[in-house]
């Protein structure tokens, strides 16, 4: 692995690319921090977004590229006629856009991603397609929210006996499941505010402020709607177990 702090000491010393049209990206951030750069397509414009998205590919060979406006899935859908592959997710407002065969090899990590609710499924999306495209291998349930809690025996069984490394629950209105969960299983639970709910508090503030005053030991918490920091924080985790349990076995 290169030294992970060259690229801060080049630019120190000034030796960092210059970008004369105002577009910078990370291309080894991955190699840095296990993390892939992300391109946030919301309020770029079309040149902006396009020559972000085509030197990250450049680069790494794929891109993702989140939070993606109606207007903006045309830009993306140009890159197909100029032949990269394109797979889009609408229902996220996610777009992965590599070289054809590009693929990502799997690390042998694996996570969860919960949904409390039909309504939080957009954001759970996105907390899935950040840890896939670090290589980690994702289970998904929805629509098992505190309201109905029957319904979140069997998938929790389920994803227990697959031994996951590490779980993300996505809730809006109270936020209460990642208690619920955090208290029923061994593994890191991240929990992740939705902005769905009614009146006050129903733009993911109540969601929030439960999950950071949580009673169940083994929570952390992101930002309302924050699907890239959750998912990769859980495939950071799923990573660096994997990393682990290939070195026990080479023992």
């Amino acid at each position: 692995m290169n030294d992970p702090f060259a690229d801060v000491a080049a630019a120190i010393q000034g030796e960092t690319e210059r970008e004369e049209d105002g577009v910078r990206v990370d291309r080894d951030r991955r190699e840095r921090t296990g993390i892939p750069e992300v391109v946030l397509a919301t309020h770029k414009r079309d040149d902006d977004l396009t020559v972000a998205i085509v030197r990250l590919v450049e680069a790494n060979g794929r891109v993702l590229v989140s939070r993606l406006a109606p207007r903006q899935w045309e830009v993306i859908a140009r890159f197909e006629d100029d032949g990269y592959a394109v797979d889009l997710h609408e229902a996220g407002r996610i777009a992965v856009i590599h070289r054809p065969g590009c693929s990502v090899p799997p690390t042998g990590g694996r996570i969860a991603v919960i949904s409390a609710g039909s309504s939080d499924r957009a954001v759970a999306e996105e907390a899935t397609l950040m840890a896939r495209e670090m290589g980690v291998d994702v289970l998904r349930a929805s629509d098992v929210g505190v309201a109905g809690l029957h319904r979140l025996v069997q998938p929790l069984r389920e994803i227990v006996a697959a031994g996951v490394d590490c779980i993300v629950v996505a809730a809006g209105m109270d936020g209460a499941l990642p208690s619920v969960v955090a208290g029923l299983v061994d593994v890191p639970v991240i929990g992740l505010p939705v902005s769905v709910g009614y009146g006050y508090g129903g733009n993911g503030e109540a969601a929030l402020m439960t999950m950071l005053q949580s009673c169940a030991p083994g929570i952390t918490v992101v930002n309302i709607d924050n699907g890239i920091g959750a998912g990769s924080t859980a495939a950071l985790i799923a990573n660096r177990m994997a990393a682990a349990r290939k070195g026990a076995s080479r023992q």
